[in-house]
């Protein structure tokens, strides 16, 4: 059984920074793929970054590109997300997935083997 952890989250100033990590057990993160998706309160869940495990590719929403980067920990089993330049409109609960082989759609929620419990992020003055 995979358990995925979030933290990192609180409340930031707009223009400000904040890391979230997401750590595994139960399993590895090899041959994965690790997402992370935000939803906001009355909206979908929806998809900002994305990560390759064994490749370290990655792939990034348009509304985040530039200001999130998506990176890992191989030795501590970890993925996290560098958020710059926050916004209020990033202001959502976070939550990290895992894919465990092929994944057809990043973007989809659905391709989504195991979910975290998230993490909110609030981006206010």
């Amino acid at each position: 059984q995979v358990q995925l952890v979030e933290s990192g989250g609180g409340l930031v100033q707009p223009g400000g920074s904040l890391r979230l990590s997401c750590a595994a057990s139960g399993r590895t993160f090899s041959n994965s793929v690790m997402g992370w998706f935000r939803q906001a309160p009355g909206k979908e869940r929806e998809f900002v970054a994305a990560l390759s495990w064994s490749g370290g590719y990655t792939w990034y929403a348009g509304s985040v590109k530039g200001r999130f980067t998506v990176s890992r920990d191989n030795a501590k089993n970890t993925v996290y997300l560098q958020m710059n330049s926050l916004k209020p409109e990033d202001t959502a609960v976070y939550y990290c997935a895992v894919r465990y082989g092929i994944v057809r759609t990043i973007s989809s929620q659905y391709e989504y083997d195991y979910w975290g419990e998230g993490t909110q992020v609030t981006v206010s003055s």
